[in-house]
């Protein structure tokens, strides 16, 4: 089986369950911040709907320096209405899965690199950037964004099974 193929059940599933967090997230709280060094939950749910979209990148290039120059890489802008959370999410999900389905095994064998104004901080086949800092770093933000629905008393989704406002997947 293919890399690429062993992948996307899990990639489509994560996705699932991320849409379903991101479905609750209403417009009226997107300013709102459990703490002050906390990300608002409208710039977590944005975040969010953009790691997807990493996997483009992330297969189609070689390294990705976040300071070029020495410039810090400027944020995505932060969508101001679920409905703009959802379209971006929804985008990001059908074109990195289109890529990720197209890799080829050798493909996703070859070092990728992150750098930091030209110094590299890490390198590791693209099969483990994708798994790390894309699939692991979508969950764990998950994760805090269904902290932030908790506090604010909105109904947390069954992820991995019930949740106290589901019974069920």
């Amino acid at each position: 089986m293919a890399i690429s193929a062993a992948l996307l059940p899990e990639f489509d599933q994560e996705m699932a369950n991320t849409r379903k967090t991101l479905e609750r997230v209403p417009d009226s709280k997107f300013s709102w911040k459990p703490h002050e060094k906390s990300s608002a939950m409208g710039a977590l749910a944005g975040h969010l709907a953009n790691i997807p979209g990493w996997l483009a990148f992330t297969i189609k290039e070689d390294s990705l320096d976040l300071a070029p120059g020495g410039k810090q890489m400027e944020p995505p802008p932060t969508p101001k209405t679920n409905k703009e959370l959802l379209a971006e999410f929804d985008k990001n999900v059908k074109d990195g899965r289109a890529v990720l389905a197209a890799a080829s095994d050798g493909e996703l064998m070859k070092p990728w690199s992150l750098l930091n104004n030209g110094k590299v901080t890490m390198t590791l086949p693209k099969v483990a950037v994708i798994r790390g800092f894309v699939m692991n770093h979508l969950i764990h933000h998950r994760a805090q964004l269904g902290v932030y629905l908790r506090l604010n008393n909105l109904p947390v989704p069954a992820i991995y099974g019930p949740s106290a406002d589901e019974g069920g997947f």
